[in-house]
């Protein structure tokens, strides 16, 4: 007998995937719009940024769930399952929620598919389904609060038809130049389209050329902006036991001693946006009560993000997919753990900057072992090898088409030479990573 859900998934995946954009917001309002607007029925914190979206949407969702009020959180690209994409409460909508809720939207994603069809463009894709089914799921719990992460960018996003009360815009950097252009300017002014008119902006540290067109977009829309480094700040922060021990200055006040359970400096500006953000939509900009912010922080979870998922030796997995993304990892791993030696598994998809990326892990990493993940749009095995061998040298490459032979043979390689402080780092893309937690037993 067939799951309901696997076929309803099989009739979703068969559509242009996330990364195929065709840019337009009409199909998704037009199939919103026929809902009766799901998406204007709660308040919403939307974010874009390179690097940093998801971690800072769940400890955003955790800060706004410990006040007492619904939430629904809406983020991607999932781990495991697909469900986890849409969360209510901090949990993902069963399988039995997430058919009924496709069954609810289908007839009207299927009206709108029949007319852009009709007159030659495309029918929805896999990922404005989503953002649709997100949409509808939230109003109908009812959520009081919807956090929401853009897929891709920002203008053009399937997401932006939501109105974010607050807009959170984290570092910019490069990734998807094919879509957002190839400059920091051409990407940070894609991102900026999130911002609408009267919102509030919480803006992390951004490269001078990206603030300024983000900032200039702020101020077309009469947005409130909140600046890291102006209005907010990471006043210290000390390495604790299982994580982070913070002092964050937000608009409302100083909050001191918060615990945040993730490792490495960019967790804890991710921290800072997402106290910013809840200030601006709990309390006006002004100070949230200290013991809630405490009691959230120390809850927050971000699976797949410098995870530990297996010990003896150490195995952490972390979904870094750009140059920026390695440089937060090596530095988070330097700083959190006092490995002896490092040995990488990494599998990049075809579409990354596979070069500048190995570049930044170069240093740090003893050895590599290159495999791919299962998902198609991975880098094929040996044109990965041959990039990994200039950055690192032939004798510190190794090739493994299985991720668990790949795993295996790191481990092996990163004890050989010390007896103990050894660890292997699964990294290079998200699909790596899901696979990675499934081999290790964590999912």
């Amino acid at each position: 007998m067939t799951d309901p859900l696997d076929e309803v998934l099989r009739g979703i995946m068969e559509r242009a995937p996330e990364d195929d954009i065709d840019p337009t917001l009409e199909r998704v309002r037009a199939v919103c719009e026929l809902l009766g607007d799901p998406q204007r029925a709660y308040r919403v914190v939307h974010l874009t940024g390179t690097n940093g979206k998801s971690s800072t949407a769940r400890m955003v969702e955790r800060l706004v769930r410990e006040h007492g009020l619904r939430t629904g959180r809406f983020t991607s690209p999932h781990l495991n399952r697909v469900t986890e994409r849409i969360a209510i409460d901090g949990e993902p909508i069963s399988d039995e929620r997430f058919v009924e809720v496709w069954q609810d939207v289908a007839p009207y994603v299927h009206m709108v598919d029949a007319r852009e069809q009709a007159e030659g463009r495309p029918r929805l894709s896999f990922f404005e389904v989503f953002a649709v089914m997100a949409f509808a799921a939230f109003a109908d719990a009812p959520v009081d609060v919807a956090v929401v992460e853009v897929g891709l960018g920002g203008r053009w996003d399937a997401t932006n038809v939501a109105d974010g009360e607050v807009a959170v815009i984290t570092p910019v950097a490069y990734d998807h130049e094919r879509y957002l252009g190839h400059t920091l300017v051409e990407i940070a002014g894609e991102k900026a389209g999130i911002v609408k008119d009267g919102a509030t902006l919480v803006l992390s540290r951004q490269e001078e050329d990206a603030e300024g067109v983000i900032l200039h977009a702020a101020a077309e829309h009469g947005a409130r902006v909140v600046r890291e480094g102006v209005d907010i700040d990471v006043v210290d922060r000390r390495v604790a036991v299982g994580g982070q021990l913070l002092d964050l200055r937000g608009t409302g006040g100083v909050y001191t001693e918060v615990f945040l359970p993730l490792h490495g400096e960019h967790q804890a500006h991710n921290a800072l946006a997402a106290l910013a953000a809840v200030e601006a939509l709990m309390a006006g900009g002004g100070a949230l009560d200290g013991s809630v912010v405490e009691a959230a922080f120390a809850d927050v979870d971000s699976p797949g993000r410098l995870e530990l998922v297996r010990s003896s030796p150490t195995v952490l997995v972390d979904g870094a997919h750009n140059p920026a993304g390695a440089q937060a990892l090596v530095t988070a791993v330097e700083e959190a753990f006092a490995f002896q030696r490092v040995v990488g598994v990494v599998g990049v998809m075809a579409d990354k900057d596979a070069e500048g990326f190995l570049s930044v892990l170069e240093p740090s990493f003893a050895e590599i072992v290159v495999t791919r993940s299962s998902s198609p749009r991975a880098m094929d095995l040996e044109d990965l090898a041959e990039i990994a061998v200039e950055v690192f040298g032939e004798d510190r490459v190794h090739v493994r088409e299985r991720l668990d032979d790949a795993v295996t043979l790191a481990a092996d390689l990163a004890e050989r030479e010390v007896d103990r402080g050894a660890a292997v780092v699964v990294t290079g893309s998200f699909p790596l990573v899901a696979e990675a937690r499934v081999l290790t037993g964590r999912a």
